[in-house]
Order: structure tokens, then C-alpha cells, then sequence
């Protein structure tokens, strides 16, 4: 009862913590945000969305390194990105929680965090959460995935049940990049993305 009461206590105070500068929602069939902007990344080389892109789209992940949704997706995210790569998708994950930076969410963090979790991604810094805004992004984890044209195509949860992997019955992700990479119409575009708000620099 105590883990599942500090469980909630901590997703509470991700919630709360959220910066109220207003963001605007990317549209699906929205341009790729930002392209060419360069975000340093925990291997200590820049790189750009554009640049991580392979022949059939980019993934993009808003995460971090602590919220307790990004930590229960864990293995989900690992998979995700290795799927994406064997479909000809590139990726990258963002931490755009600036608000943080000299604490949980500091560089040094990042990179204990992707040794950690063994990232075969770019994991880069997203210097006073421009790209976020850009994108309209508000959680941690929230993915946005983009064709061969740079075209926004899906935009949500890596599935339905962001708790219990056990229990997930889409993998809303997963079925986008698959359609994506087999050229068929995106059946589900959006879901709803929960997860820590994105703590923006006021």
C-alpha cells in the first residue's frame, strides 16, 4: 500500500509541476518541427531530428529521466526503438525538461540514464524546451512519428495501458510504424499520451 501511495504521490507532483506557457498541438500531417536544430547528445556529439532520420520517417520521444510513466515503459521504449530500426525508422529521444536541468534532468544524469538503459538512440538536450513547444508536446513519455517526408503521422502513446505492460491490449506505436513501414493508411493517428508534464523553464 505504501509503494502504490508514493506511486501516486510522485505522478501527482509531475502532473502539478507542469510549466503554463502555452504550447499549440502539432496537427497530423503537420511539417517536422525544427529539423535542422542541433540538441546535444549524452554520447557528447550534436546531432538534429533531420540528421537522425533514416529512409522511411523518424521517431521522436519525449522522455526523461525519472517520471514514473517513462520508468514503467522502460523495456517498451528499448522495443520501440529497436522495432523502429529494423523498419528503415529513425529515432531520438528528447529531454526537454529544462526546468530541471541542474537536478534530475541535468547532463551528467542523461548520460547515467541512456548508459543505463543501454540507448541505441540519440538521447539529447533540449535547451530551454524549444523543441517541445515547437512540437506542442506537454508529457513525458509522448511520441510523435513522421513518414519519409517528414510528415507528422502519428502523434500519442506507445500503447493503451502506460502502467501495466501486461495489460495492453493496442500497441498504438508499434501499429503505426508497421503500417507506416508496409505503406498502409495509419489506422489509429493520435492517442491520448499520460505521463509527467514537461517541466518548462517559466
Amino acid at each position: 500500500m505504501k509503494t502504490i501511495i508514493n506511486f501516486i504521490t510522485v505522478v501527482f507532483l509531475c502532473s502539478v509541476m507542469l510549466s503554463f506557457a502555452p504550447v499549440e498541438k502539432l496537427l497530423i500531417g503537420s511539417a517536422l518541427p525544427m529539423p535542422t536544430t542541433k540538441m546535444m547528445t549524452t554520447s557528447g556529439k550534436q546531432t538534429s531530428i533531420k540528421d537522425e532520420a533514416l529512409a522511411n520517417g523518424v521517431l521522436v520521444m519525449f522522455s526523461c529521466n525519472t517520471c514514473p510513466y517513462v520508468i514503467k515503459n522502460q523495456e517498451r521504449t528499448i522495443a520501440t526503438i529497436t522495432a523502429a530500426r529494423q523498419m528503415n525508422i529513425g529515432s531520438i529521444i528528447i529531454n526537454s525538461n529544462a526546468g530541471l536541468r541542474s537536478s534530475e534532468d541535468s547532463y551528467k544524469a542523461m548520460q547515467a540514464y541512456a548508459k543505463a538503459q543501454n540507448y541505441k538512440t540519440a538521447y539529447a538536450v533540449d535547451e530551454n524546451n524549444l523543441v517541445a513547444d515547437a512540437f506542442g508536446a506537454t508529457r513525458t513519455p509522448e511520441c510523435f512519428l513522421f513518414d519519409k517526408n517528414l510528415k507528422l503521422v502519428y502523434h500519442g502513446a506507445i500503447d493503451d495501458n502506460p502502467t501495466n505492460a501486461a495489460a495492453v491490449s493496442r500497441k498504438h506505436l508499434l501499429v503505426a510504424m508497421t503500417e507506416l513501414y508496409t505503406a498502409k493508411p495509419i489506422t489509429v493517428t493520435e492517442s491520448r499520451s499520460v505521463g509527467c508534464g514537461i517541466k518548462r523553464n517559466k
